[in-house]
C-alpha cells in the first residue's frame, strides 16, 4: 500500500509538468528508437550478405591466383599471375572430390548492337558455370565445352544487358560488338536482381573463357577458377586435393607458402558475417549515444525538480516520511519516465524500420533482442541517471528545506 502511494505520488509529480516530462522523454524516445533501427539495419545487411552467399551455389570453391602472404610482403588473392587454363584443367582430371571447375576470366568495354550501345563487364567462363552457380538460362541456351575449346565468339547475355540492348526484341541469334570482335548471342540469362551490396547481377555477359582471354583481355592467366565439390561433405576433401595438385604443378617446396588462395562458402560467409556484425555492434553503440543523452536529460530535470520541490519534501520529512520513501518516489519519478519513453521508443523504432525499409529499399529485421535489449538498456539509464537526484532529494535536511524560499 504504501508503494502505491509513492508511485501515485510520483505520477502526479510528472502530471503537473506534462510538457517538461515529454521534453524529457523525448531523449530516451529518440535513443531507443535509433537502437532498434540501427539493430533492424544491420542483421537485415547480415541476412542479406548471406543470401548473396548462398546464390552463389552450392559446395563451392573459388581459387585465387596469390596468397595472403608471400615473404615478408602481404599480396591479397587475386594479385598475381600463377593461374592457367591448365591448372584448371587437371584439377578437373585429378581431383575426385570435385564435380565441376569454371575458369575465370573478365574483360569490360562498350557493347554494340545495331543503334544501341551498352557499357558492361564480360565474365570468361566454363561451360559448367551454371551449374556451379544454380543459375538457369530463360530462353535459348548456353555455350556448349566445344564453344569453350574452339574459343567461339558466342555469348549469353543478363536480363539488364538484353533490355537495353534490345528493349522489346527477341536477342537470341542477333550479334552484338565487344570491343570491335563480333558475337553471337545464344541466349538470356534468368534474373538474378541485385546484390547485398545493390550491385546489379543481370548487368552481366557470360562467353567462354577462350575467347575472353584470345579475342578480349590477351592476359594469359586466370583471374580465379570455380569448382564446385561433389556434395557439402566432400568441400574440405576436395580444397585438400586442390591444394596438393597446384602445389605439384607450380613446383612449390614444403617450406614455401602457397601462390594461390582457396576460399570456401564458409570462410566466405565467415568474414562476411563478421564484418556485418562489426557493422552493427557500430550503428547500434553510435545510436545508443542520443539514449546517454536522454538519461543526462532525466537527470537534470530531477535535479531542478528536486530543487522546485525542496519545500514540499521537508514538509513530507517532518510528517514522518523517511529518507528512504524519498529516494525511491524521485527513483521511480525518473524510472516511469525512462520506462514510457522506451516502450514509445519500441513503436518509434518498429514504424522508423518499416519507413527504411520501404523509402531506401534496404531489408530490415527487427527481432525480439533488439527490442528487450532497447528497453532493457532504457530501464537501466533511468536507475543509473535517476539516482543521484534522487540521492540528493533523501539526503536533504528537513530544517534546512522548510526555511528553502
Amino acid at each position: 500500500m504504501k508503494f502505491l502511494n509513492i508511485l501515485l505520488a510520483a505520477f502526479r509529480a510528472l502530471h503537473r509538468n506534462k510538457m517538461r516530462s515529454f521534453l524529457t522523454m523525448l531523449g530516451i524516445i529518440i535513443g531507443v528508437g535509433a537502437v532498434i533501427i540501427m539493430l533492424a539495419i544491420g542483421q537485415g545487411a547480415e541476412y542479406s550478405v548471406k543470401e548473396q552467399i548462398s546464390s552463389l551455389g552450392q559446395n563451392i570453391l573459388i581459387i585465387f591466383p596469390g596468397s595472403q602472404q608471400q615473404g615478408t610482403t602481404r599480396s591479397g588473392a587475386g594479385t598475381m599471375t600463377t593461374l592457367t587454363e591448365e591448372d584448371a584443367a587437371a584439377i578437373a582430371k585429378e581431383c575426385p572430390a570435385v564435380a565441376y571447375v569454371s575458369p575465370g576470366t573478365r574483360a569490360g568495354g562498350q557493347i554494340i548492337a545495331g543503334n544501341m550501345n551498352w557499357q558492361t563487364g564480360i565474365e570468361g567462363v566454363g561451360a559448367s558455370y551454371l551449374e556451379i552457380r544454380k543459375w538457369k538460362i530463360e530462353y535459348g541456351e548456353f555455350f556448349s565445352e566445344q564453344d569453350v575449346k574452339a574459343a567461339s565468339k558466342v555469348c549469353v547475355l543478363g536480363k539488364t544487358v538484353a533490355k537495353n540492348l534490345f528493349q522489346d526484341s527477341d536477342p537470341v541469334g542477333q550479334t552484338i560488338r565487344i570491343r570491335n570482335v563480333p558475337f553471337k548471342v545464344l541466349g538470356v540469362l534468368s534474373e538474378k536482381g541485385q546484390n547485398s551490396m545493390g550491385q546489379d547481377q543481370d548487368d552481366v555477359i557470360l562467353a567462354p573463357y577462350t575467347t575472353v582471354l584470345r579475342r578480349l583481355s590477351h592476359f594469359p592467366y586466370l583471374r580465379s577458377i570455380l569448382v564446385s565439390a561433389v556434395s557439402p561433405n566432400d568441400i574440405p576433401k576436395a580444397q585438400e586435393q586442390i591444394t596438393s595438385l597446384l602445389r605439384q604443378r607450380h613446383k612449390i617446396s614444403a617450406w614455401e607458402q602457397d601462390d594461390f588462395t582457396i576460399r570456401n562458402q564458409a570462410d566466405i560467409a565467415s568474414m562476411a558475417t563478421a564484418t556485418s556484425e562489426i557493422l552493427t555492434i557500430l550503428l547500434a553503440s553510435i545510436a545508443s549515444v542520443s539514449l546517454i543523452v536522454g538519461g543526462i536529460g532525466i537527470m537534470n530535470i530531477m535535479l531542478v525538480s528536486v530543487t522546485e520541490r525542496t519545500r514540499e519534501i521537508g514538509i513530507r520529512m517532518s510528517v514522518g516520511a523517511k529518507s528512504r520513501d524519498i529516494l525511491t518516489q524521485f527513483l521511480i519519478e525518473a524510472m516511469v519516465l525512462s520506462l514510457l519513453g522506451g516502450f514509445i521508443g519500441i513503436l518509434f523504432g518498429v514504424i522508423g524500420s518499416k519507413v527504411v525499409s520501404g523509402f531506401a529499399g534496404w531489408p530490415t529485421f527487427i527481432t525480439s533482442f533488439s527490442i528487450l535489449l532497447s528497453f532493457g538498456f532504457s530501464i537501466l539509464i533511468g536507475i543509473f541517471f535517476g539516482f543521484y537526484p534522487a540521492r540528493k532529494a533523501a539526503m536533504l535536511n528537513p530544517i534546512d528545506a522548510l526555511r528553502y524560499e
